[in-house]
Formats: structure tokens, C-alpha cells, sequence
């Protein structure tokens, strides 16, 4: 595993430094004491490493704080192999190695899958788990595959909208649509960084290709449960209820998470009524407060 910092710190070359992991490479942002005890966080779909922008703030304090963008995504080049539950497991499974001891791996949304199956295969990279608004899937299963096969188009699609500087406008467009109805606040970085960023064809066709597979990624997981335990590490799930509409599948939505919490005898579950699916970016004292009190309950054990 090599990396290439980024020098300047730039809104085009980023914060950070590039890591070449196998054939992949992602960008790396680290910041917190170079001892403090490592975290690992991952954004869910289309994300950039500066979602974690307020819960970093704080967790650096005490911690030191690994925040990377899967291939194509934030300031990552484009993906070598397309996205699939495999690959994402891979590149998390070696930056925590690359961490140098156990880490406490933080995952938004579909990032949940590869976190969910790490702890599953490699479980003794993991000091614990906390899941901020886990995707869930109850029916995973998918008649046929496609994903890798359109992957392709999609790449070429994000290409497309680069080349013809479309990219600049539907790109943070989209981004600001999305936080409408995902966020109660802006972005944390300047609009610059996120133009930067989201005016990217790459990270335009990274995003179809991310739909394209979401459902493969939760049968993979579907099966990955059938065949590997979940090990007794210390699990927190953040659940976030304020967009979901309406009683019933705001308890539709509260009992899938507390499956997921039971996964582990060192779960635990957060409910968070008002909060937004963007918990990383809207609630960083619950961030925070989750990971103390999922340390907490390692010492207790």
C-alpha cells in the first residue's frame, strides 16, 4: 500500500493524500493525535469525506480520525472495479490494517454493508461498530445481476456529462437537492470545494453505478449473514426518524435497526426522533456521543 499526498491542500487536490490500495486508489483525510485510538468513517452513497466535516471536529479531540472516499467519489480517482460488497469489505478491511491496530469503524447509511461484513470476515480489525442510519434491506434478493454489466454505462455516462460541462451544473444541483431532504443544514465546506467535487463526471457515473449495485450489495450481505456469525463486538445503531413519514414505518423502521443492533450481545441502539438521515453532518453530538459510549462499554466488558 503506497499514497501520494495532495499537497497544498487545495479544493481540486484536497485535504488529504491518495492511497493506492491493491488496484484502487481512494483519497485518505486523517486528522486527531497520530496515538489516539483510530476511527475508521465511511459516507453512504454519493458521499465525500467532508460530510463528516462536524463530527470529525469534534471526535479529532480525542481520537485520530480516518475519513476516505470509496473509488470515484469526493476526490478518489475513478474506480478500477466497479462497486460491489466485495470490493468496498476489501478497501475498508485494508485501511484498517493500514491503521495499525484495531479500529472503530463509523458508517453512514450503505456504507453499513461493507462495516456489517467486515465484522463478519475480519472481525479482529474491529475494536466496534457504530452504524449512523444504517441502510436496511429485509427482502434482498435479486433475480438478475446486472450491476457490473451497466457499470461500464454508467462511467460513460458521468464521462459525458464531464466532457460537455453539464457535470458542474446537475452535480451540485444534486447534491443541494438531496441535503433538502436528507439535512437541516448546508454543507460544512465552501461551495467551492463541493462544485470541486460534485462537478465531476466521475463522481456522476460513481453515483449510478453506486444505485446500480445498492440491491446486489444487500443480497451479498443477505447471504454473508447465512454463512458467517456476527462476532461479539461492541455495535451501536444510530437510528434517525425526523424524514421518515408516518408511525408505521417509523416502527418499521426502528425494528429493523434494533435486528441489526441485536446482531451483537454488545449492541445497542440510538434514536434520534428529529434527526435526519445525515447524522453524520447534522448530529455530530450524537456521533460522538456514540462512539464514547460504545468505548465505554468496551472497558466495561
Amino acid at each position: 500500500m503506497s499514497r501520494t499526498r495532495g499537497g497544498g491542500g487545495g479544493a481540486d487536490r484536497g485535504p488529504g493524500e491518495i492511497v493506492n490500495v491493491g488496484r484502487e486508489q481512494v483519497h485518505v483525510v486523517e486528522s486527531g493525535p497520530p496515538d489516539g485510538p483510530p476511527l475508521l468513517l465511511n459516507s453512504g452513497l454519493g458521499g465525500a469525506w467532508f460530510d463528516w466535516e462536524p463530527s470529525a471536529a469534534l471526535l479529532r479531540e480525542g481520537y485520530r480520525v480516518i475519513v476516505y472516499d470509496r473509488p470515484g467519489l469526493g476526490l478518489s480517482p475513478a474506480a478500477a472495479a466497479p462497486p460491489s460488497l466485495r470490493r468496498d469489505t476489501a478497501l475498508m478491511g485494508a485501511l484498517a490494517e493500514r491503521a495499525g491496530r484495531p479500529v472503530t469503524v463509523l458508517a453512514h447509511s450503505m456504507a453499513a454493508f461493507a462495516a456489517e461484513a467486515l465484522a463478519r470476515t475480519r472481525h479482529g480489525l474491529l475494536r466496534g461498530l457504530v452504524l449512523l442510519d444504517p441502510s436496511y434491506e429485509g427482502d434482498a434478493w435479486v433475480p438478475v445481476r446486472l450491476a457490473a454489466a451497466l457499470a461500464p454505462l454508467a462511467a460513460a455516462a458521468g464521462a459525458v456529462l464531464g466532457a460537455t460541462r453539464l457535470a458542474r451544473v446537475a452535480g451540485p444541483c444534486g447534491r443541494r437537492m438531496v441535503l433538502r431532504r436528507t439535512s437541516l443544514r448546508e454543507d460544512a465546506v465552501p461551495e467551492e470545494v463541493v462544485r470541486s467535487v460534485y462537478g465531476r463526471g466521475t463522481v456522476l457515473g460513481t453515483v449510478l453505478a453506486e444505485e446500480l449495485a445498492y440491491r446486489e450489495m444487500a443480497a451479498d450481505l443477505a447471504g454473508l449473514r447465512e454463512r458467517r456469525p456476527f462476532p461479539p463486538v461492541p455495535l451501536a445503531v444510530v437510528t434517525a426518524l425526523g424524514d421518515v413519514d408516518g408511525d408505521d414505518r417509523k416502527r418499521a423502521w426502528a425494528e429493523a435497526h434494533e435486528r441489526l443492533a441485536a446482531m451483537s450481545p454488545r449492541g445497542g441502539r440510538i434514536e434520534l426522533p428529529d434527526a435526519l438521515h445525515m447524522v453524520p453532518l447534522d448530529r455530530p453530538d450524537a456521533v460522538a456521543g456514540a462512539v464514547a459510549g460504545l468505548h465505554r462499554t468496551e472497558g466495561a466488558a
